[in-house]
């Protein structure tokens, strides 16, 4: 079947894929923890699905997740930017004021980038990655899933595109710990993708599913434990799992 260009996009960012295909991309954030990696990746690699982890460069340096970097790598996954430092790049109010100035994401960005290289480039030489597996940095999702128009003008600028999570689950929810108010449970968020899956006209065609790789220890309820068991549902659903460069490819 021919792609049609009907991808959605916010404020200069793209939120979901065709809507034309059933393809599902699994967007994967660290930046603190990784509690989940074992888990996410072995139902990857049971599924023979590529994920997109958007890691940030502090967690990228972290040598106590050097092995799983090394296995997301080996494994043909995407790895994409998160902010060097996680830092917030515009305020929270209805205004999204930019926070920060050019200069300043510019060097976070190229910074984080330029970690996620150097990660590829020494999976190559010491662990014999084959380079046809390693993926272009193509595409970016800004820190805490929030950004403005500045923010993805200056993103392309920098030869990025913006990527963000496609609204309407609550997936984004999986950080959230029982002592928060905005606590949201495994259940609701896994109960909540199947109903966006119904009530949606494209079921879930293109859609960018947001999920964090560890919520830390603020969180005894994690949805990681959920991830295999959505997968089997989505499977028989007939959803095929992509990297999001598969699914955008021709559509930045």
């Amino acid at each position: 079947m021919a792609r049609t260009n009907n991808v959605q996009s916010y404020l200069g960012a793209i939120t979901r894929g065709p809507l034309d295909q059933k393809e599902i991309a699994f967007c994967f954030t660290a930046h603190s923890y990784a509690e989940g990696a074992s888990t996410i990746l072995d139902t990857l690699k049971k599924h023979r699905a590529k994920g997109s982890f958007f890691l940030t460069g502090e967690f990228v340096a972290n040598t106590n997740v050097a092995s799983i970097i090394d296995r997301m790598l080996s494994e043909g996954h995407y790895l994409g930017p998160h902010s060097d430092k996680h830092l917030l790049y515009c305020a929270w109010e209805p205004s999204r004021k930019t926070l920060v100035s050019r200069e300043a994401f510019m060097e976070d960005l190229e910074a984080n980038i330029t970690k996620i290289e150097k990660r590829q480039a020494l999976a190559r030489t010491k662990n014999g990655v084959a380079a046809n597996t390693l993926r272009p940095v193509r595409y970016f999702l800004p820190p805490y899933e929030h950004y403005n128009e500045t923010i993805a003008q200056w993103t392309g600028q920098a030869g990025i595109t913006l990527v963000n999570f496609t609204p309407g689950t609550r997936s984004a929810a999986d950080y959230t710990g029982e002592a928060d108010k905005n606590f949201v449970s495994s259940q609701t968020i896994y109960d909540s993708i199947l109903a966006k899956e119904n009530s949606d006209p494209h079921g879930l065609n293109g859609f960018m599913l947001l999920l964090h790789l560890g919520a830390g220890p603020g969180r005894a309820d994690k949805f990681h434990t959920r991830f295999p068991e959505l997968c089997e549902w989505l499977n028989r659903r007939g959803y095929r799992f992509v990297s999001i460069d598969e699914m955008l490819q021709g559509f930045e």
